[in-house]
């Protein structure tokens, strides 16, 4: 039998090759495809709430403040053809004029404007490029979808 102190030492060595292993395998990915583990955007959590801060005051439905005759608060007119371009191409990011103007380091290109004081952060601008890369799928706000019932 061990002696008290090096069974003690020896549940440390243990307890912390365990805390490694866990930690190593929760820091590199089950499979090859590390995107696989990447939840997908969620509009009504994420991508509204974001538009709805940074873009509607502009770009909303208030038809007094409303620049460049572009809404982005409905499907329709954000996915629309607007002379050869659309302002969301879903699926295509290099085709979509809303990821080129958040990525744009043209201040006259830039989106939201400079002189704007609003600011998005390179997560935003992110989650935003992966939405439209996602697909960009729209969703009815909550208060306008059907309650569903679900099992208990």
């Amino acid at each position: 039998m061990w002696p008290p102190q090096n069974r003690r030492s020896l549940a440390c060595l243990g307890l912390a090759s365990l805390c490694i292993a866990v930690a190593c395998q929760a820091s590199s990915p089950s499979s090859g495809d590390s995107d696989s583990q990447v939840a997908a955007v969620d509009f009504t959590s994420e991508i509204r709430p974001l538009l709805s801060d940074r873009c509607f005051q502009c770009h909303g439905p208030d038809a007094g403040a409303r620049e460049a005759d572009l809404r982005l608060d409905l499907k329709s007119a954000t996915l629309e053809d607007r002379g050869g371009y659309a302002v969301v191409t879903p699926g295509d990011t290099e085709a979509s004029e809303l990821v080129y103007r958040i990525q744009s380091q043209d201040a006259d290109e830039r989106m939201p404007p400079v002189d704007s004081k609003i600011e998005l952060s390179q997560g935003e601008i992110d989650l935003l490029t992966r939405w439209v890369a996602e697909g960009a799928p729209f969703a009815q706000h909550w208060s306008f979808q059907r309650p569903a019932r679900h099992a208990p």
